[in-house]
């Protein structure tokens, strides 16, 4: 994962640059960007490449359009992207063809413009070579910033690495330095904390995890699907009774891996799904028959801060309860910020992402004391889960040919 160039390889001086970003954010009602994080996180490269005497054309997708969609135009993300930047920011009308090229010629070495959704073309998710050679025709140069889509074989995030010199932006590079260090070439003791509702939607990711961590920690709504395999009662709490099979299998293989399994010991229960609800503690001997298991409980807690402790590595995927309803956030809050304080102490490298993950993360104001925070969603998931990325991978091999 670590085979590519970064950009300080690259000589962008008077080039034109292609620089797949992620543009992909969260939208109201009113057209009003709700969450900046990946536009931030892709300035920078972008910045630098101005800053660098570069001709800068930013590619992006935006939603899941079906041809041309003005309602998915990056226009307003184009003009939230100068807003950013705090310099302009041009706009071209279309990915490629006439329009595109024309804002091209228009560059002037350290200016910037922002194609056209890539998505409103067929040729990018088919990964169509003609689309990928209309592409490379406006750049001499290929920048991939974009790991969230990394786990897409498309057009823009692997097509043009086989056809131009191909480098690393730098929220790629610190990517993968981070995911490197987490699952990779970690120092160990490598402890995974893995949560979420269903087993089934993280089934790969376990079987994955328990050849490679020393401890795994499952809460969520996935730990109960663990429990009932060991027999235990769980009420009328959240389970996948079909997939009691598959968790026994997962605690084989962790067992043959000597991987430990870290489930909760104790639980907190409520008879109602909402904020406030009345609660109480139990231990899972004494789950009533009508309760519903919606947090790890006290001694789970402190279960899961010993394991915290006993890691130089940890990897995060999901929450430890409904952490989205008061007071049934405890556990994910009481990990996290154990997390976070440790690797402010310097004593652990931690690398959490997900969507779930980063609210919690958020929410127990933990986040920002975390090594590494993804925002990559998918491609994030399909690491841990061992599968290898398209973007990445495309690279790697640039590298190689280089």
């Amino acid at each position: 994962m670590t085979a590519f160039r970064p950009l300080d390889e690259a000589d962008v001086k008077g080039q034109r640059v292609l620089v797949r970003v992620d543009l992909n954010v969260p939208m109201d009602e009113h057209g009003q960007v709700t969450d900046r994080t990946r536009i931030e996180r892709a300035t920078p490269t972008i910045a630098e490449l101005a800053d660098k005497g570069a001709r800068v054309i930013v590619l992006s997708h935006f939603g899941r359009p079906k041809g041309h969609d003005p309602s998915e135009s990056l226009r307003p993300l184009a003009e939230v992207v100068t807003e950013v930047l705090k310099r302009p920011v041009a706009f071209a009308e279309n990915t490629v063809g006439e329009a595109a090229e024309r804002a091209v010629a228009a560059l002037k070495d350290g200016d910037i413009v922002v194609l056209e959704n890539t998505r409103f073309h067929a040729g990018e998710e088919k990964n169509d070579p003609e689309f990928i050679r209309a592409l490379a025709r406006l750049g001499d140069i290929y920048v991939n910033d974009a790991f969230s889509v990394a786990h897409r074989s498309h057009a823009s995030t692997e097509g043009l690495a086989h056809l131009l010199p191909a480098f690393a932006g730098r929220t790629m590079q610190a990517e993968l330095e981070a995911l490197t260090k987490g699952l990779e070439n970690p120092k160990r003791p490598l402890v995974a904390v893995v949560g979420g509702a269903k087993v089934s939607t993280k089934l790969a990711l376990l079987e994955n995890l328990v050849t490679k961590v020393d401890a795994l920690v499952v809460g969520g709504g996935m730990a109960n699907t663990f429990l009932l395999a060991q027999g235990i009662g769980i009420g009328k709490s959240l389970a996948e009774h079909d997939l009691v099979g598959t968790a026994r299998r997962i605690l084989a293989a962790a067992d043959k891996h000597g991987c430990s399994i870290i489930l909760p010991v104790d639980a907190v229960v409520a008879h109602a799904f909402k904020a406030g609800a009345e609660n109480h503690a139990y231990g899972l001997d004494a789950i009533p028959a009508d309760g519903m298991i919606l947090d790890i409980g006290p001694q789970s807690i402190e279960r899961v801060r010993a394991a915290i402790d006993d890691a130089s590595t940890l990897v995060w995927n999901g929450p430890l309860g409904a952490f989205e309803i008061d007071p049934f956030d405890r556990g994910t809050v009481a990990a996290a910020q154990r997390a976070a304080e440790r690797t402010k102490a310097g004593k652990l490298v931690s690398v959490a992402g997900g969507g779930d993950t980063i609210a919690a993360l958020n929410k127990a104001g933990a986040a920002d004391n975390f090594t590494y925070v993804s925002t990559a969603g998918g491609a994030f998931l399909e690491w841990l889960e061992g599968k290898p990325l398209p973007g990445v991978a495309a690279l790697a091999r640039s590298k190689k040919l280089a």
